[in-house]
């Protein structure tokens, strides 16, 4: 029995990987943006965690957020991929305590808005990307914009998918009364 060669195995796992470290990549810089922009909420959350953050500190984290999904997207490897992982690693446990420990958080700063309530989902969702920035980094491959030159076709396809999925899950992660609110009438 003839298998397809180990090599070509691995080729397809770190192209398929591609795309959910663009997922992850792509809202760590649309989150680190959004910080950049608004850091006062995030700050508060911070602050109401017991550390002494202010808006400074938040847009220096923010920038250090972009900087690490911007390298996910366009440079990728075991590192970049490590780094995306530890990113949400640390979101992860932040909003895990926030809920275990019951703190009076309006939001969790995710996105630098007022009302994103940390939530269960915002956990698993953290998780999850997490993992399958570990799992790319274990297989290695393109990066996702390298995916995009050497295979056009399938490199768009996962764009569209990556830029669908990142929508759908920052809409998870936003409160329903405001998913009710922007619905067209």
């Amino acid at each position: 029995m003839n298998g397809p060669p180990v090599a070509a195995v691995a080729a397809t796992a770190a192209t398929g990987l591609a795309v959910p470290l663009l997922v992850a990549s792509g809202l760590l810089v649309a989150a680190g943006l959004a910080k950049l922009v608004a850091p006062h909420d995030t700050a508060r959350a911070l602050r109401r965690a017991g550390l002494p953050v202010g808006p400074a500190s938040v847009r220096v984290g923010a920038g250090a957020e972009v900087f690490i999904g911007a390298v996910g997207v366009t440079v990728g490897g075991p590192a970049a991929a490590l780094a995306v992982a530890g990113s949400y690693l640390l979101f992860a446990a932040f909003v895990g305590a926030a809920l275990r420990r019951g703190w009076a958080l309006a939001t969790c700063g995710c996105f630098g808005e007022p009302d994103t309530p940390p939530t269960v989902a915002h956990v698993v969702i953290d998780l999850g990307l997490a993992g399958a920035a570990v799992a790319a980094s274990a297989v290695g491959g393109p990066s996702p914009a390298g995916l995009v030159a050497r295979q056009p076709a399938a490199g768009l396809v996962g764009w569209v998918v990556a830029a669908v999925t990142g929508g759908l899950l920052y809409l998870v992660m936003s409160p329903r009364q405001r998913l009710i609110r922007e619905l067209p009438r």
